[in-house]
């Protein structure tokens, strides 16, 4: 029973999904549910309006002209009973006779109905197949008033079933006391009347609802397809297909959208494929050039190598300057071999070369190798790895590399504060933080610290001579293993680099099991 509740439940709950669904994704449905739902209770209003203004006239006429007949029998109702001896049981038996003879036969401006004489003596015979009088209207009817009630009455034509009616009662004197005289009259000519209207404003309005339906969904229809083309024709975009345009049927307003659009899209058209071919010269000029500055630089390396092995030889100032040479050296190499792995990013030829292994040795190796620089800048490296091995498929080279960058950074930018670095993992994700207490990031700076050759502060000192390319190399490294690298930063509090990794290779992330904020917030995560 209890499979069956959970069975149920899982599929109302797919059901609300599902609705929900196509109530966000479709214009249509959305107009057509709102018609309807407006439409509907218009129409109900309206309808319950008409039926109880007609219903309620047709009962008024039926009300005004069976008092009318009862106005008219009472005179001759009189007379008949004016002679009568209520003690008499025959006489009055016989007077009930000649008065219902009498009016049935004259009165027929309120239709069919029946006769109940009673007496507030109580003597009268009562006949078994006559309609009970109901107690209120005989005490109105006794307080010599002309009285009305709805009530069940008694059809003979319909084999003694009782049925909606309507009963009118009066006083009439006789010499030997009052009698009263009621009315009885079937509503069953105007209950079916009424049915037969309450049918008809039901089926016509049921009718009028789809009607409105069906106009609102075809015009709907008729603005939603040029938008679903628009949209279309915008993923096709979207994708790289240029050459989509939106087909164009007359000169309205839509005809004109899609025009305009046409003009756009061959604008843009044309403005990325010029900036696609300067991309490509630049990119292989940076090539080229890198390539071309490999040979002399390598005889450079080796002058400047005999000359700063020889420089205690030299006087001071030429000491000095060969040793300015070596570390200038050094970072154009450094430069270059950067420019190099960016236009390998560039002509989509990176590979990545993974194998499984324990996140903590690469982390660890990464950061070793900034101890001396740690102790430079006077930070202290604190490092928070698992008791137990994590193992993930990465490229270790590049990886390291990537560490290594953001362990160079947080130091240039931690004004001698500690650098944190922390390692989360959960079954499906491994995460590595690298935090600095520095100057942190303005608004904005997150975004923009993975561009190239971009610095947040270029007035500062930076004891390792960075590139300008580090973090961007290191996001294509990031991004090359289906990963992400995100910043975090505010001016004084320093700054936080998150590195989130797959544990297999082609596995799609969701989640980081570290926070991004330094208060952990579940909306960082994502």
């Amino acid at each position: 029973m209890r499979d069956r509740l959970l069975q149920a439940r899982h599929l109302v709950v797919t059901l609300q999904h599902v609705i929900a669904r196509v109530w966000q994704r479709s214009l249509t449905v959305r107009v057509a549910t709102t018609t309807l739902v407006v439409t509907g209770t218009v129409v109900l209003i309206i309808g319950v309006f008409i039926v109880d203004q007609v219903a309620g006239g047709i009962l008024k006429a039926k009300r005004d002209a069976a008092i009318a007949q009862a106005d008219v029998g009472l005179s001759a109702a009189g007379n008949i009973l004016s002679g009568v001896d209520a003690s008499v049981v025959a006489d009055v038996a016989d007077a009930r006779q000649q008065i219902t003879n009498s009016l049935t036969a004259n009165g027929r401006s309120a239709g069919l109905f029946s006769i109940v004489i009673e007496s507030a003596s109580g003597n009268l015979e009562t006949d078994a197949n006559a309609t009970p009088i109901p107690r209120s209207l005989r005490n109105a009817v006794q307080s010599d008033s002309l009285a009305y009630q709805y009530a069940q009455v008694r059809v003979t034509a319909a084999g003694g079933q009782f049925v909606a009616g309507l009963i009118v009662g009066e006083p009439v004197a006789a010499r030997t006391g009052v009698f009263e005289l009621y009315y009885l009259f079937p509503l069953t000519a105007e209950q079916q009347t009424i049915a037969l209207l309450n049918r008809t404003v039901l089926l016509s309005g049921l009718a009028l609802v789809l009607l409105v339906v069906a106009i609102a969904v075809l015009v709907t229809r008729q603005v939603v397809r040029p938008v679903r083309v628009a949209a279309q024709t915008s993923a096709r975009l979207a994708g790289g297909d240029l050459a989509q345009r939106i087909p164009v049927h007359g000169t309205d307003d839509i005809a004109r959208l899609a025009r305009s659009f046409n003009d756009m899209a061959g604008s843009l058209q044309r403005q990325i494929r010029r900036l696609e071919d300067l991309s490509r010269l630049q990119r292989r000029f940076t090539s080229d050039v890198s390539h071309e500055l490999r040979t002399p630089l390598t005889t450079i390396r080796m002058a400047t190598e005999l000359l700063h092995g020889q420089r205690e030889e030299f006087p001071p100032e030429l000491a000095r300057a060969a040793e300015l040479l070596h570390t200038e050296l050094d970072r154009f190499e450094a430069l270059l071999a950067d420019l190099l792995e960016i236009s390998r990013y560039d002509a989509g030829v990176a590979r990545l070369e993974s194998e499984t292994v324990d996140i903590r040795g690469v982390v660890g190796a990464s950061v070793d190798a900034h101890r001396v620089l740690a102790s430079r800048h006077g930070s202290q490296l604190v490092l928070d790895l698992p008791a137990q091995p994590v193992l993930v498929d990465i490229d270790g080279r590049r990886i390291e590399r990537i560490l290594r960058n953001l362990v160079s950074n947080a130091l240039d930018h931690g004004e001698g504060k500690p650098v944190e670095i922390t390692v989360g993992y959960d079954a499906q994700a491994v995460a590595v933080t690298v935090r600095d207490h520095g100057v942190g990031l303005r608004p904005g700076e997150a975004a923009l610290v993975f561009n190239r050759f971009w610095r947040g502060d270029p007035s500062r000192s930076r004891l390792t001579g960075g590139t300008g390319l580090g973090l961007a190399i290191s996001l294509e490294d990031a991004r090359l293993h289906d990963g992400w690298l995100q910043a975090w930063g505010e001016r004084g509090q320093g700054a936080i680099f998150r590195l989130t990794l797959p544990r297999r290779a082609g596995h799609t992330l969701m989640d980081s099991p570290l926070p991004l904020h330094p208060d952990p917030d579940p909306e960082d995560d994502a």
